[in-house]
């Protein structure tokens, strides 16, 4: 059963008590990420992230660590697109721990300045592991052509030139503006007293001290989805290749159509890309297909990591399974296996508390109710083959099609003509 509660200053609350485990996760969602920054603020939502582990009033950055450590619990966090995260995970009796230590983090962050430099030679190298990442690159390529114009086109982490430019006043004014109460869901899952720890949350996150001046933020301004293509140069021993289209926006019905689709077409190891691109011709280590929702729109990528010399036969495939499918669509007995596979890798994630924590806290912070696992499953089960043929033709529409590749390939003219002439005709 959940239980959802509010503190007087506007912080959410959700649990879900399960009592025959030893331990218990938590996590402080912040309704912030890079998709409310500008060119100029790009990264300051992860610098922030790195700034509340660097020291509060009452905690040195290493006393922070040592609070979760010397209890073998696990901290860390993380920054999205949408939303930001700071987590703990520790066996139940050590719950008081993480309740005290969140709250000080977030409500006594420091942000001392000789911090703050510091902190951006940290963000430095990891931009720099970033960028020798051609994955994560070749992703970011595509994300700068679908949402072009957009906060969605920004990298999480920022540029060197927009983390340079930061101080202590801007960060402090982006802090004050976003973090806010009203922008916050604790979620906790595992082993807990229900009352005592409401009462360690009042004593802990019921303060105000944040101006409340995000409330109502909306981006209307959404990406105009058409044929692009985008290629850098790398030297890299693989070539790495995108093609990602318009997707179904998060809430949206029509989710869980595409996510039974994708597994038949790319999200599996028994799927049509990977059983005939890898397993029957042997031309990539990696090919994969995958959904991504946002609050007002969505995507849908495929990806493969190949030689250099094949990317116009493992392009063609793509196309021709994609054609395949538009003309065909499924089979019943794909259908079926696909929905019981969805189900059953949905039932296996409920057996980790953090991921319960994880599911419930980013609905109700995305959503603004708990989705209970007996409507997922329903949702998933109660997919049908026109379903099916909807989001097909909803998503595969070449007109929307945008290609990125990243690697060494000196002449990629007549590569850009050949995937033009694979995909937008």
């Amino acid at each position: 059963m959940y239980i959802k509660e509010e503190l007087k200053n506007g912080i959410r609350v959700v649990m879900e008590r399960i009592p025959y485990v030893n331990s218990v996760s938590i996590g402080v969602f912040i309704n912030n990420g890079s998709s409310k920054e500008d060119k100029h603020l790009n990264g300051v939502s992860h610098f922030i992230e790195h700034m509340l582990f660097k020291g509060t009033k009452n905690r040195t950055a290493k006393e922070i660590a040592e609070s979760i450590d010397n209890i073998g619990g696990q901290m860390n966090a993380f920054t999205g697109t949408e939303y930001t995260c700071f987590y703990i995970k520790v066996l139940d009796n050590h719950l008081p721990i993480a309740i005290e230590t969140l709250g000080d983090m977030i409500f006594n962050a420091r942000f001392d300045e000789e911090d703050i430099q510091r902190e951006k030679g940290v963000i430095f190298e990891e931009i720099k592991m970033y960028l020798d990442s051609p994955e994560d690159l070749v992703y970011d390529l595509l994300n700068e052509m679908m949402f072009e114009d957009t906060p969605l086109a920004l990298p999480i982490l920022g540029s060197y030139e927009s983390v340079k430019s930061l101080n202590r006043e801007t960060i402090l004014e982006y802090f004050n503006k976003h973090y806010i109460p009203e922008n916050m869901v604790i979620s906790i899952v595992g082993n807990f007293d229900v009352e005592d720890t409401i009462s360690l949350l009042t004593q802990y996150f019921e303060k105000d001290k944040i101006n409340k001046n995000d409330i109502g933020f909306v981006d209307n301004n959404l990406p105009i989805f058409r044929q692009k293509l985008s290629f850098r140069q790398k030297d890299t021993e693989q070539l790495n290749f995108c093609l990602g289209m318009e997707g179904i926006k998060r809430g949206a019905e029509d989710l869980y159509p595409l996510l039974v689709m994708n597994n038949i077409f790319g999200g599996s190891m028994s799927s049509r890309l990977f059983q005939r691109i890898r397993e029957e011709k042997g031309l990539v280590y990696s090919v994969y297909s995958h959904p991504t929702s946002f609050k007002n729109t969505g995507t849908f990528t495929i990806y493969a990591g190949l030689g250099f010399g094949q990317i116009i036969n493992v392009a063609s495939l793509i196309n021709e399974i994609i054609k395949d499918l538009k003309a065909n669509l499924i089979s019943k007995e794909e259908l079926r296996k696909s929905k019981e596979q969805l189900k059953g890798n949905y039932i296996l994630g409920m057996e980790s508390m953090f991921s319960r924590m994880m599911d419930i806290g980013k609905s109700e912070l995305l959503l603004g109710r708990i989705i209970p696992p007996e409507e997922v499953l329903n949702k998933i089960e109660k997919v049908q083959m026109e379903d099916i043929e909807r989001v097909i033709l909803k998503v595969f529409d070449n007109h929307k099609y945008n290609i990125a590749y990243i690697g060494n390939i000196p002449d990629n003219e007549k590569t850009d003509e050949k995937l033009k002439e694979i995909f937008f005709s």
